[in-house]
């Protein structure tokens, strides 16, 4: 096609005129015969069920002509997407060789993206109201205060599988309460107006992090670390309190007290396991402690067998469950001697200027707020908009009694102001409704900020943005974001969200089950994933390898529950893994836990969550007049399976569980917590399966390769969560165009995460606007 272009514009311009004529000519017949032949395809194997008499999956072909896709935009996307993934025609009904499903695949989408690229639809982002999760980030970035605000700020309601999505995230009476009280508590962490009572506050490891070599050092084993803001310059005490019973052949264990990684004390746990008041559990000691974030943390130092019989006996995996001490938990008390609120990282931010003879209060309250107002407002500020602000400062500056008072109330203002709280996005005057427009500089750098931070945009974004600068670098600026730790957002919220990791935290499988899993377990489950997917985005990995990984990431724990030989200590570490039992998302414990029952795996819940996450096709809620699956914690695999094949054998389920059950027997090597097997109960696993298609599936292997040879489906399925997510709003058929586009530019880059993000920010959902209609 290159060279015969090439040989066109040779020609004089008549000759030349005719060969583009016919070039045009020949496309449209080609068109016109692709249409033709997709319109005796779906008349021929599609119109049976769905008719106006049948209307089967509440669809209707009635009127649709493959040669006017536009005209009916939606239906013809549910076409492509069922024909393209291979679940229509069902297997009871007509055939459709390879090259035919193929063939309507590719007139269809070429169809409707040559629709979208004439009259693209980028779609309305509703007013967004700041998440729990912006919010708290955005306090982070604005005055280096870095809270946990789920006590004061209830969880959001989710749409469309996120927490960021404008049309539910809804405002009442009770929320603006709750923004208020938790305005006025940041602001006097923040500015040190506190006046802190001496209290204590307990951790159990529910609110722990995960060992870190920086918290506790490798020879400490059952703890764990927290971290606090401390409000003022003052002693504060600590209190470890241990459980367990001590293990007769091991010496006395030596706890191990630490703040800010640095060891404070070392000292003996001598438990006395038939007291009765359990005071020698206790372990509390005082340190002085400077103003702000610290991690405090306790664990017990690693010891030996006393004797060579000790050495047999402990030998394996550890000791029997009826010895060995930890932490139950901290508390931490205080202030104690109070001395001032010191110089934390957010008085320094802060306070740029103080008043002088040079300087007066106002002055300094003006060069003090500007910034802050203008970040927190994500615009430039006009000083007309800072004389309320100035006005509510004096107002703080005489009831308190101070200048750091006024700044404090002033403070509150700016973090209470609709301005700050919500995202809204201005229509150009005089646009007419229907129409489309691109965002400003300085929407568009909210955009970004928000989709790639969770958070508001930086000095360097609003610059750019305000002296209209943005579009021309706006690659760079995304991999200068990327490389931003602020981009640990997108594990948190993106992938947390996506893949369920925040399901792990309250998941309980039966104890009597399995009595191996615990809250250490628990946690390691969800930074084996969360540190998968940073890996990701941090080394710009192809986005494949959240199936075809061959690597994951380790501690001791995990990899002993895993069956991985060699991994020592509580740090993660990157490990290989053997492809026919690990790698990808799937074979991660805590995605295989979220997605099993109590008390045993769920090739049902297994085989949906993969069509929702991993090839999008989600398969519509049973019929109401279906019954329950016979569900009891004696059931084995093997009587899981018949029961499933029976319930298979109702018409009304097997469209359904003919595309479910296999994907989720192919899981079935792994028991209800990831541990992976081969047999249970003295039966033999079975993890074979039969597509709709015929294909087999056998085992987790066969599952990704499976998933390998769809692998279209799967980046459209992750591109159309990572728009969701980036737009804050679901996704309608007028979208699937830019989906399918993102997806070939990612492809052309090898899949990496950096191309995947880059499309998403150069498409027209995300750099344009469309005026809603009346």
């Amino acid at each position: 096609m290159k060279n015969d272009r090439l040989i066109i514009n040779e020609l004089p311009p008549l000759p030349r005129a005719y060969f583009l004529l016919l070039i045009l000519f020949n496309s449209a017949s080609a068109q016109d015969a692709a249409a033709d032949s997709t319109q005796k395809t779906i008349n021929r194997t599609c119109f049976g069920c769905h008719n106006e008499k049948l209307k089967s999956g509440s669809l209707s072909l009635q009127g649709l002509k493959a040669s006017d896709i536009a005209a009916s935009t939606p239906e013809w996307e549910k076409i492509l997407r069922k024909v393209r993934g291979g679940e229509m025609p069902p297997p009871a009904g007509p055939k459709l060789s390879d090259e035919a499903r193929a063939s309507v695949v590719a007139h269809v989408e070429k169809s409707l993206d040559e629709n979208f690229s004439r009259k693209p639809n980028p779609g309305t982002p509703s007013i967004h109201r700041l998440n729990r999760a912006e919010y708290s980030n955005a306090i982070r970035d604005l005055l280096a205060l870095d809270l946990d605000h789920s006590a004061t700020l209830p969880s959001d309601d989710s749409g469309y599988g996120f927490d960021n999505i404008g049309s539910v995230l809804t405002t009442s009476p009770m929320l603006l309460e709750k923004y208020l009280s938790t305005a006025r508590r940041v602001a006097r962490l923040a500015v040190g107006t506190i006046k802190a009572a001496p209290a204590i506050e307990r951790y159990t490891q529910k609110s722990r992090e995960v060992l870190t070599t920086d918290q506790m050092p490798l020879s400490v084993r059952n703890g764990f670390a927290i971290q606090r803001y401390f409000p003022l310059d003052a002693e504060y005490s600590i209190l470890v309190r241990m459980r367990g019973t001590p293990d007769p052949l091991l010496p006395v264990s030596q706890l191990d007290i630490r703040v800010d990684g640095q060891r404070a004390k070392l000292l003996e746990a001598n438990v006395d396991p038939a007291e009765e008041n359990q005071v020698t559990r206790n372990f509390e000691i005082r340190v002085p402690l400077t103003a702000g974030m610290h991690s405090i943390g306790a664990g017990l130092l690693v010891e030996s067998p006393k004797t060579e019989s000790g050495v047999q006996q402990r030998r394996g995996f550890g000791p029997p469950p009826s010895f060995g001490l930890g932490i139950d938990y901290i508390t931490i008390g205080g202030p104690f001697q109070p001395k001032g609120p010191g110089e934390t990282a957010s008085r320094k931010r802060i306070f740029t200027c103080r008043p002088s003879a040079a300087l007066s209060e106002t002055a300094c309250a003006n060069k003090i707020l500007t910034p802050i107002a203008r970040r927190a407002y994500r615009r430039p500020i006009q000083p007309t908009e800072l004389q309320p602000i100035l006005k509510i400062f004096a107002e703080g500056r005489k009831d308190g009694g101070s200048f750091d008072s006024g700044i404090e109330t002033a403070l509150r203002a700016i973090l209470v102001s609709p301005n700050f709280l919500f995202r809204v996005e201005n229509t150009p005057a005089g646009l007419a409704p229907g129409t489309s427009h691109k965002v400003s500089d300085l929407e568009l750098a909210s955009r970004l900020s928000f989709f790639l931070w969770s958070s508001v945009p930086d000095d360097e974004l609003l610059r750019l943005a305000s002296n209209k600068q943005l579009r021309p670098v706006l690659a760079q600026q995304v991999k200068r974001m990327l490389a931003d730790p602020k981009a640990n957002s997108l594990v948190d919220n993106f992938a947390g969200q996506w893949l369920q990791l925040r399901n792990i935290a309250g998941w309980k499988p039966d104890p009597d089950k399995y009595p191996a899993f615990d809250d250490s377990l628990r946690a390691a489950f969800q930074k084996e994933s969360e540190l998968f997917f940073a890996h990701i985005v941090e080394q710009d990995r192809s986005v494949l390898d959240l199936i075809n990984a061959d690597y994951t990431f380790l501690n001791e724990r995990l990899a002993r529950h895993y069956g991985v030989p060699n991994v020592k200590g509580s740090y993660f570490r990157r490990v290989s893994v053997n492809p026919a039992e690990r790698g990808g998302v799937l074979s991660q414990g805590g995605i295989l836990t979220v997605t099993s029952y109590p008390t045993r795996t769920s090739p049902v819940l297994r085989g949906k969550w993969v069509l929702e996450n991993i090839l999008g096709s989600p398969p519509p809620p049973p019929p109401a007049d279906v019954p329950d699956l016979e569900d009891h914690a004696s059931t084995s695999p093997k009587d899981l399976r018949a029961a499933l094949e029976k319930h298979r054998a109702s018409p009304a389920c097997a469209s359904c569980h003919s595309r479910l059950d296999p994907l989720g027997f192919s899981l079935e090597n792994y028991d209800a917590v990831g541990r992976f097997r081969k047999a249970e109960g003295g039966s033999t696993i079975d993890a074979t399966g039969a597509l709709p298609n015929g294909k087999i599936l056998d085992g987790p292997q066969g599952l990704k390769q499976v998933l390998m040879s769809r692998q279209d489906e799967f980046v459209d399925c992750l591109t159309e969560k990572f728009l969701t997510y980036a737009l804050g709003r679901g996704l309608e058929s007028s979208d699937q165009p830019t989906v399918r586009q993102i997806r070939r530019e990612t492809a052309k880059k090898d899949y990496r995460f950096s191309a995947l993000v880059q499309s998403i920010v150069d498409s027209v959902p995300f750099q344009m606007r469309r005026n809603p209609e009346p």
